[in-house]
């Protein structure tokens, strides 16, 4: 019980999903449903009439609803004289009775999710109804699509761009799409962009389609009424018997049917889409704790006024729009005027665009409503940040998607105080979205300015998510990977939030049983446990790529000190002496190991089979070639142990990926230095556990990489030891029997070969010093040199005995030797006592057990004995050797026996021929038989599963014959030798003589089978002839010859001939690869031949086991290099592997699949641009033609003006001379008026009146404006009231900076100016007067920074206000010092409360401060003792104040001479 309750804490701590989805497992459909209604009801209401009064018609309820759709209650007697119907009053809340599953009559069959909802539903309920009760994952990002309902065209290019973009960003960034949710208009086009990604992208996810429609207007709609859910509801999509009502669109996934208890209005749901839109808005993106909030977008295509309110509403509110251009109506209006100065957009043009773009609607606009509308679109202009225009013409755009990504981050980075913090949230939000484009184009730019250490959150994120397109763009700005994971915590962090796999699986095993095991050691109770301490380590992680790698590899990453969470009682506890050993002896192993940000990343992502990821990491290692190599061992190490076919077939499709590159730059470093090229295959590497490429290569069974020249050339030097490879074999033999020639230059060493070399370098060099007279260079070179010197007579010996060349020759003529004398014993001396000869060839024996058990115990690699055996036993020799050895000691026990003399001898004769074929492996090394041994082994196994094919036809006719010829045969052997052994030689042509009565001999069989040595004869009859049908055993003959001895050994012969076509090609690299295990075997055999080998085996013995002396490590297989050679080396190989990158990126650009890829996206890019200049290029072409006609105009008239004059010599023209039209097309630099705008805003503050629109034309008293009619307000909440003579007052003030669309006093005290102060304290933060601060105050009510201010009463002194926020005593001394101060500004300002005739004016006075003063010491104490209420500020661009305070702030700064 204890041991589930750990594991299931330990799975929690890991947050491994795999692990939780088999806790809990999916409840059934039906349960599903259940939980779904009940939860429903619950939650959700409807909203229904309870008082039926008649409307227009007897049966319709002003509601809208029949007389029938009423309840009972509802409907009162005809007498009944009550109050009227009132929609607040007579509308109730229910439990809904519309939800469930939405199913559409079509082809393909679509089944979305609705439900019925009230008008007051709370969003965030709404929220969960949409993550947890449909499931859908929390949105990156939401997109409001809005605009025209009815009527509605697109044109086919923007229609195309609009349904790939649209699609494209919500697929890309996981985004929901929010629209009306029927099938009209921009709804019906935001269906079938849905429908026909679904239709062509099958295999992708969803595409989440919400649709916000009012229930009332829903045709068809009782088809989805039902009390207990709809599971699905069958709805029939009538276009043409809708009338005024609406379809749902057949393609969204999702509706809220939004319900206010009236039927036929449309609108009822803007509301309830706009409150849900806001509170998507304010969760976390991601559900993080902290982080951006998920972005809003608004996509209006066409539309009219009401869609115009929508764009107006959602900018306030700070949601970015893309109007589409070219989608008609007010869409149109916004884009043809969006690029105007403000004073250019007039009432009279937004006249002329409504009617050129609404045609008839224009008739039916008032002059009011245009001039709300002006008012409207000149602030949504004002807005630019919040506006962006997709124009098709516009290149800079590109597509539809692009367009709603870039508007989203232009409007993130719209407020100049946030700097950096504005560009990490839309780094953030790139990264939700997964837009590498768009981060690339928009966020790293010249002006973003990035540290390291700013990313780092970013890199996590994206590696996290899986985005490795966004880790290469962070490393390529700025991201240092050494910094990122310098702190162990990050990458520990990084392996808790591994995908659930494979790996994962097994780590969660290993903590969970390393706490196990630790706590039956410490024997912790179970109250000692925490949670905490069952966290993955760096250590648990080592431990398991270490199992992965390989045994003989040391631990990757240092154990942890400190790994699990005890109490100081625990702690208290003592290990036993061999855990602190082993545990000392592990930190000793790991002292120095090296840490690789590149290797902890490429490891990170091999481990979760993540190829991108990998790519990239693999291209920042230090060891690049170990690193892959150590790759493909773990990858086909996971692939082996894991369970999941599909996926062990990935990871080994990745481990040959990883062998590609590691052979590449293997390649590439062979064909620079083959000398650095072969050190690298045997140099020690620190940062993969201290072993080597080649080990790696051989773990990971990587034929191909051992097959290389490079690596064969160093297995060959190894080979031939100290002596040349070029010797002729011949030459080697003659010197092994005559070994005085190799004092002569019979045989070459590789000593002799260096010392040429140098020799040849020196003559060289002596020759350059000749020519050119340089002498530095040269004495350095010199210096430099390494002297060798020639090898002594004494090592020439040594060298060529112990060369594994020359050991694999004598071995072959020992065991010649071997096999002549077990011969001759077996066949001319084996006597009852043994002889010299025999007890010679047990000797011999001997000593080839005592190299078998040598073999199978030595192990300088460390693997251990478990894989050393397995190692040893997993080749077929060794299996012949072991094999061999226990038939000659059973044989040799029998032989000794008397009773079983001859037995023995016959083992001991079937144990030579074991010996023989153990022979054959003398011919692995070499090239031309090595190969062909293999085809050999590969058609054994071919002809082992023939003879099963085979002894089904030999026993079929055995059996048929046996019977027919022979009556009750009851000898066993007789009976196998006729059923079995004589069939099998008919195959080899030995035709049986009983069959045919013509070859039928009496005397050749028994009649009874009484004669042991004759087969029982056949049936006969009276005359002693044969009684079997001889035309039947005849036909079985022939038929069995012809199966058996032309199909099936012509079958046998094929399948020989298709094996060694298959493995003809793969012999070579196969024998390449089992070359190194004769190499190393040879290499680590002591000199001498079997039987002299014996005496090598007892020193061996004595100097190991008796004197304890550590084995001679051999430097040929595994070396290590010193710091600076290493380092140097390293660097080589990161050359060579940047050539090989280079060279694999130009083979794939010239692929003829790269080369037709190009060449139609060039095709598409200049189509799409022909198309865009064929529909814009007509439209331009016509204007140019219009503004020529005008022209031509404007001259005919200018000429006839001319000729009047003219006709009229010394009297004027009756005409006015005409002004002819400029065709400078240069932009307007006129300078906009600076009219108010806070002063204008529609919305009045803290209230719910609506200003008299006033658009920018009509803004100074000067200007006309007949339809001005601004409302009186006058709030009663403000400070000091005026008499009610205040309305008769009102024409004495007029706001100095124009009208702002309502009269009276406002929100403010009084009429007239209200003076207010601001009041700028100013110090140097240091002496050095590097940074200029000022005081700042907390307004908690609006819950931001602001400048102490306040009313002000007179102009001598501060507010009085200020004395609740500074006290008293400071308040006087600050006071005091008011003449001192400077007046920064002075003047109107531009308020929100401002109206007609009460406006604010200010005073903004700045008293700056010297550090060492008595008021600043006070001061200071202030705002150490107010925890926040005061604050000193940084003069900066970052400061967050009002726009007005910035402004102010803005001036102290420029009087001060700092920069802003």
């Amino acid at each position: 019980m204890e041991e589930d309750e750990v594991k299931s804490r330990l799975f929690h701590s890991l947050a491994i999903s795999a692990v939780k989805a088999s806790k809990h497992l999916p409840a059934s459909p039906s349960f599903q449903r259940c939980a779904i209604a009940s939860w429903t009801r619950e939650s959700l209401h409807k909203r229904e009439c309870c008082f039926f009064e008649k409307g227009v018609r007897e049966d319709v309820c002003w509601c809208g609803y029949l007389k029938t759709d009423h309840v009972d209650e509802a409907i009162k007697p005809e007498d009944f004289t009550g109050e009227s119907w009132d929609k607040h009053k007579h509308v109730r809340e229910v439990p809904t009775d519309a939800f469930g599953d939405i199913s559409f009559g079509d082809l393909v069959q679509k089944t979305g999710k609705y439900a019925r909802v009230s008008t007051d539903t709370s969003p965030e309920i709404l929220y969960e109804l949409l993550t947890e009760q449909w499931k859908l994952s929390p949105p990156n990002l939401l997109i409001s699509v809005t605009g025209g309902a009815k009527n509605f065209f697109l044109k086919a290019r923007l229609k195309n761009m609009f349904h790939r973009g649209l699609i494209k960003v919500a697929q890309t960034t996981g985004a929901w799409i929010l629209t009306g949710g029927t099938h009209a208009g921009v709804m019906k086009h935001v269906g079938q962009a849905v429908r026909d990604h679904a239709l062509s992208n099958s295999m992708q996810g969803q595409i989440v389609a919400i649709g916000v429609a009012t229930w009332g207007i829903i045709h068809n709609r009782d088809a989805l009424v039902h009390s207990e859910g709809c599971f699905p509801a069958h709805y029939e999509t009538d276009i043409k018997g809708q009338g005024r009502l609406s379809c749902l669109d057949n393609n969204h996934t999702h509706f809220l049917l939004v319900d206010d208890g009236t039927q036929g209005h449309y609108g009822v749901e803007i509301e309830l889409r706009s409150r849900l839109e806001k509170c998507i808005s304010g969760k976390r993106l991601g559900n993080k704790e902290s982080g951006v909030t998920i972005p809003v977008v608004c996509v209006v295509l066409d539309g009219g006024p009401g869609t115009l309110n929508t764009i107006y509403n959602a900018m306030l509110n700070g949601t970015p729009c893309v109007i589409l251009e070219g989608s008609g109506r007010i869409a149109d209006v916004i884009a043809q005027v969006a690029a105007l100065p403000l004073a250019r957009v007039t009432i009279a043009l937004i006249h002329q665009l409504m009617k050129k773009f609404f045609g008839q609607e224009y008739e039916n606009f008032s002059h009011l409503k245009i001039i709300e509308w002006t008012k409207k679109i000149q602030d949504i202009i004002r807005m630019s940040h919040w506006l962006t225009i997709f124009r098709i013409s516009d290149d800079d755009h590109g597509d539809v998607d692009v367009a709603i990504l870039q508007a989203l981050l232009k409007a993130s980075r719209t407020s100049e105080t946030l700097g950096v913090e504005s560009w990490k949230r839309q780094l953030e939000l790139a990264i939700a979205w997964n837009r590498v484009d768009i981060a690339e184009t928009e966020i790293f730019t010249e002006e973003s300015q990035w540290k390291s250490s700013d990313l780092h959150w970013a890199m996590f994120s994206a590696l996290v998510g899986n985005k490795p397109q966004f880790v290469s763009l962070l490393l390529e700005n700025g991201v240092s990977l050494r910094d990122f994971l310098q702190d162990e915590e990050t990458l520990c962090e990084l392996y808790k939030q591994l995908p659930g796999g494979f790996f994962l699986r097994k780590l969660a095993k290993r903590v969970h049983s390393s706490c196990r095991r630790r706590r039956k050691v410490l024997r912790i109770r179970k109250r000692a446990h925490t949670g905490q301490g069952e966290l993955i380590s760096m250590t648990h992680v080592s431990d398991e790529v270490r199992h992965l790698l390989g045994s003989f590899t040391h631990a990757l990453y240092p154990p942890s000190i400190v790994s699990y969470d005890m109490s100081t009682e625990v702690t208290s506890v003592s290990l036993s002496k061999s855990q602190t050993g082993s545990q000392l002896l592990l930190v000793e192993d790991n002292a120095d190991a090296q840490r690789d940000p590149g290797r902890d990343l490429f490891l990170w992502a091999v481990v979760q089979n993540n190829k991108e990821l990998a790519e990239i990491a693999w291209e920042l290692c230090r060891d690049c070639m170990s690193a892959a190599l150590a790759a493909s061992k773990i990858l086909k190490t996971m692939a082996e142990e894991g369970s999941d076919a599909d996926v062990a077939e990935a990871m080994r499709e990745l481990a040959n990926h990883y062998e590609k590159h590691a052979i590449g730059v293997f390649s590439e470093c062979h064909n620079s230095d083959g000398e650095r090229a072969r050190k690298l295959l045997v140099r020690v590497s620190p940062f993969w556990g201290r072993t080597t490429c080649l080990r790696l290569a051989l773990e990971a069974d990587d034929k191909s990489f051992v097959a290389q020249s490079g690596v064969q050339a160093l297995l060959t030097q190894i080979w031939c030891g100290e002596l040349s490879v070029d010797n002729p074999v011949w030459r080697v033999l003659i010197c092994m029997v005559f070994f005085p020639l190799i004092y002569t230059r019979f045989l070459v060493f590789r000593r002799d070969e260096v010392l040429h070399r140098e020799a040849e370098k020196k003559e060289e060099i002596k020759t350059v010093e000749k020519v050119t007279g340089s002498t530095v260079r040269i004495n350095s070179r010199r210096h430099g040199l390494k002297r060798l010197k020639p090898l002594s007579s004494w090592y020439r010996l040594v060298h060529l005995y112990s060369s594994p060349q020359v050991k694999f020759y004598w071995n072959i003529v020992s065991y010649s030797a071997f096999l002549f004398l077990f011969a001759v014993v077996l066949m001319i001396d084996f006597q009852a006592t043994p002889s010299a000869g025999e007890l010679l060839l047990y000797v011999w024996l001997l000593s080839l057990v005592c190299e078998e058990v040598r073999q199978l115990f030595y192990d300088p690699d460390g693997f251990g004995f478990h894989k050393k055996a397995r190692m040893y036993f997993n080749e077929l020799w060794n299996i012949l050797d072991v094999l061999s050895i226990l038939l000659f000691i059973i044989g040799l026990a029998l032989r000794l026996t008397t009773e079983l003399f001859y037995a023995g001898k016959i083992l001991l004769c079937i144990d030579f021929v074991v010996f023989c074929l153990r022979f054959m492996a003398i011919f692995t090394i070499s090239r031309t038989l090595g190969p062909k041994i293999i085809i050999v082994r590969r058609m054994m196994t071919d002809m082992f599963f023939f003879m099963f094919l085979m002894s089904i036809w030999v026993v079929a006719y055995g059996v048929a014959k046996q019977g027919i010829l022979i009556h009750n045969d009851n000898r066993l052997d007789w009976i196998v030798r006729g059923a079995i052994y004589e069939p099998y030689l008919i195959i080899f042509g030995n035709f049986p003589t009983n069959i045919d009565y013509a070859a039928f001999d009496i005397d050749s069989c028994s009649m009874n089978g009484t004669d042991p040595l004759k087969p029982k004869c056949p049936v006969l009859n009276d005359d002693q002839t044969p009684a079997f049908p001889e035309w039947l055993t005849i036909i079985l003959l022939c038929v069995y010859l012809l199966f058996a001895n032309i199909l099936l050994l012509n079958l046998l012969i094929a399948i020989f001939n298709f094996t060694f076509q298959t493995v003809q090609d793969n012999t070579d690299i196969i024998w390449m690869f089992q070359r190194y295990e004769l190499i190393k075997e040879y290499h680590s055999r002591p000199t001498a031949p079997p039987p002299f080998i014996i005496f090598s085996h007892f020193y061996l013995f004595i100097r190991n086991m008796a004197l304890c002396r550590p084995p001679v490590v051999s430097k040929e297989f595994k070396s290590e290099l010193p710091q600076v050679e290493e380092e140097e080396l390293l660097s080589w190989e990161a050359l060579m592997k940047d050539r090989y990158l280079l060279s694999s990126q130009q083979e794939q650009s010239q692929s003829m699949e790269r080369r037709i890829l190009d060449t139609s996206q060039k095709v598409t890019t200049i189509t799409d641009r022909l198309e865009r200049e064929e529909e814009t290029g007509s439209a331009a072409m016509m204007q140019r033609l219009a503004r020529l006609e005008e022209q031509v105009v404007q001259s005919t008239k200018a000429l006839q003006w001319i000729m009047d004059s003219l006709k009229c010599p010394g009297f004027a023209a009756k005409e006015a001379q005409p002004t002819l039209a400029t065709t400078d097309e240069s932009p307007d630099t006129e300078k906009e008026d600076g009219f108010h705008v806070n002063a204008r805003q529609l919305h009045y503050p803290n209230s719910k009146l609506q200003r008299f629109p006033v658009p920018e034309e009509k803004v100074p008293w000067e200007v006309s404006f007949s339809s001005y009619m601004p409302v009186y307000y006058a709030s009663e909440d403000s400070g000091d009231h005026v008499d009610g003579s205040e309305s008769e007052a009102v024409g004495d003030y007029r706001n100095p900076g124009g009208r702002t669309g309502i009269k009276g006093r406002g929100a403010l005290s009084h009429l007239g100016p209200n003076r207010n102060a601001d009041l700028v304290l100013t110090r140097m933060r240091d002496s050095e007067r590097s940074v200029l601060e000022y005081l700042a105050v907390w307004d908690e009510r609006h819950g931001t920074l602001a400048l102490p201010g306040g009313p002000l009463q007179s102009p001598d002194h501060l507010p009085v206000t200020l004395k609740k926020t500074m006290g008293k005593m400071l308040y006087e001394k600050i006071n005091a010092k008011v003449s001192e101060g400077t007046k920064v500004l002075e003047g109107y300002v531009d308020d929100c409360r401002n109206t007609d005739n009460a406006w604010v004016e200010i005073t903004v006075l700045n008293i700056h401060l010297d550090r060492t003063s008595q008021l600043m010491v006070d001061i200071n104490s202030m705002v150490e003792s107010s925890r926040g209420a005061l604050q000193w500020r940084e003069v900066s661009g970052k400061t967050r104040l009002g726009s007005n305070q910035r402004d102010s702030l803005r001036q102290v700064a420029e009087l001060h001479n700092r920069k802003f």
